[in-house]
């Protein structure tokens, strides 16, 4: 039986980029990939990321903030995907065990500042490029 390959998602906070990007990977490929997903500084999932993945049917009841110290040096990651500038710079250049680094720039929703309702739109536009950027990669892996 063919193993899973592991790919790990990671920002600074786990609160919401990497969390989309492991719901859509699992959604998408999750037959093809063991996701999971880590912050350099995790917070609590942010409710607003919890909101706009419940619009497009993926509860976040099984999901938790996870710091990167849960995983490195611990598990063999096919995949390491940064979605984030800050986690791009400030991740370990080396980390044992990781076959492929890629970067994807995601803007970071919770940073930006707005009425409720704005920052709401700000969550689906970036949750909507993530979706996308998943798609896509899984289109390419095939």
């Amino acid at each position: 039986m063919d193993q899973k390959m592991r790919v790990l998602f990671l920002c600074t906070g786990n609160s919401a980029r990497s969390q989309m990007a492991e719901a859509f990977l699992r959604k998408y490929a999750g037959d093809k990939y063991e996701v999971h997903s880590a912050g350099l500084d995790p917070k609590e999932i942010n409710p607003l990321t919890i909101k706009v993945m419940n619009e497009v049917g993926y509860p976040m009841t099984e999901h938790t903030s996870k710091g990167v110290k849960v995983y490195l040096g611990k598990l063999h990651f096919t995949y390491l995907i940064t979605v984030c500038d800050k986690a791009e710079k400030n991740c370990p250049s080396v980390w044992p065990g990781v076959n492929f680094r890629l970067h994807w720039s995601f803007e970071d929703p919770a940073e930006f500042e707005g009425t409720e309702n704005e920052k709401i739109e700000k969550f689906r536009e970036i949750r909507d490029q993530i979706e996308q950027k998943v798609r896509e990669w899984v289109q390419e892996q095939s």
